[in-house]
């Protein structure tokens, strides 16, 4: 769908390529830009909030923008306070972000701290947005396992998107070094959760007990009904607490839940 009339904003940050580490596009946020043309065509607004000479946020206009607005900031500065004054200004009916970042905190946070400071409504997992009418948007949301969910919507609201929507154009070298970065001055605001936050590297997730393996329906029934072996279990009776904890440990530990 196409509305000439649309305003739309999309959010867009600096990327990690998950091999290299090099800076890119980030992927989600390049499919949000992907959908904000589908919706708004040359009018989308793409704005980034942060180091308006990262040489990666050409590749946004690479997609065929011809302008990409940034309010410049330094490091360790807080983005949500210009990007609400800014999107107050700007009488945007639609905000499009990545889900997460994939640089910087990460966190996952920004559309929902937008979302409560701006008053609007939030759509976590937007795969499509089918119509607009009468202040109203008809969506389509991404649940798990392939599902959807068709949602109406007042405007203006924010909305995340993440794999579910449709894959971002390639990005073409010509339109990326023709395309125009505009900078605007802004207040710089101390993110003092980040200068307090300690990093540190991330823990890989402890594995599920016994994961069955099927690829049919009816492998996962025979699987689920089947009557259990024994594999060398124990079972206790009358121990203590101490004995009771110390054997579901020892279990663990020979799973490698824990090490």
């Amino acid at each position: 769908m196409s509305d000439g009339q649309l305003n739309v904003i999309t959010l867009v940050s600096v990327g990690s390529h998950p091999m290299s580490a090099r800076a890119r596009r980030a992927e989600q946020d390049a499919r949000a830009v992907e959908l904000g043309l589908h919706l708004a065509g040359d009018r989308l607004t793409v704005l980034h909030a942060g180091n308006p000479y990262e040489e990666s946020l050409r590749a946004y206009l690479g997609m065929g923008l011809p302008a990409l607005h940034v309010l410049e900031q330094p490091k360790g500065a807080d983005a949500l306070p210009v990007l609400v004054e800014y999107l107050r200004e700007a009488q945007v009916q639609v905000v499009l972000t990545g889900t997460q970042a994939e640089t910087g905190a990460g966190s996952g946070m920004l559309p929902y701290l937008l979302a409560e400071s701006l008053g609007w409504p939030l759509v976590v997992g937007l795969a499509d947005v089918e119509s607009v009418d009468a202040g109203h948007a008809q969506v389509l949301q991404a649940l798990p396992r392939g599902q959807r969910r068709r949602l109406r919507v007042r405007l203006p609201f924010v909305a995340s998107v993440d794999n579910a929507a449709p894959a971002a154009r390639q990005s073409a070298f010509g339109p990326a070094r023709r395309g125009e970065i505009k900078v605007e001055d802004v207040d710089i605001f101390d993110d003092l959760l980040w200068q307090e936050a300690v990093l540190q590297p991330a823990r890989p997730r402890p594995k599920r007990l016994k994961v069955i393996k099927a690829k049919t329906a009816a492998d996962r029934f025979r699987a689920a009904t089947a009557k259990a072996t024994g594999d060398g279990g124990q079972i206790l009776r009358d121990v203590t607490p101490q004995a009771g904890a110390e054997a579901i440990f020892k279990v663990l530990r020979e799973e490698g839940v824990v090490r």
